[in-house]
């Protein structure tokens, strides 16, 4: 697993965004998220290959820009291992 953080795992669901935006055809995006123990968050995002991040989320934040800061995570992608889940 490698390091990102929220803004992260929010450029990844963007350029997502773009690459169907841009197909010529059908195109679906997938986002769920999971609250873990340990104040952490799983966000999976799916498009046709599955993302997975596991986010630590302090659990009593009150502003948005708090869920905006740089959060560690642990990223497992099947896009990494060339195999795609369904």
């Amino acid at each position: 697993m490698s390091e990102a953080t929220n803004s992260e795992v929010k450029d990844k669901i963007s350029a997502l965004y773009d690459e169907l935006f841009g197909h010529d055809g059908y195109g679906r995006i997938e986002v769920e998220l999971k609250i873990l123990r340990r104040g952490q968050k799983e966000v999976i995002i799916r498009c046709g290959k599955e993302y997975r991040f596991v986010l630590d989320y302090p659990e009593r934040r009150s502003s948005r820009a708090a869920a905006d800061a740089s959060l560690p995570v642990r990223m497992a992608s099947a896009a990494k291992t060339g195999q795609q889940q369904k």
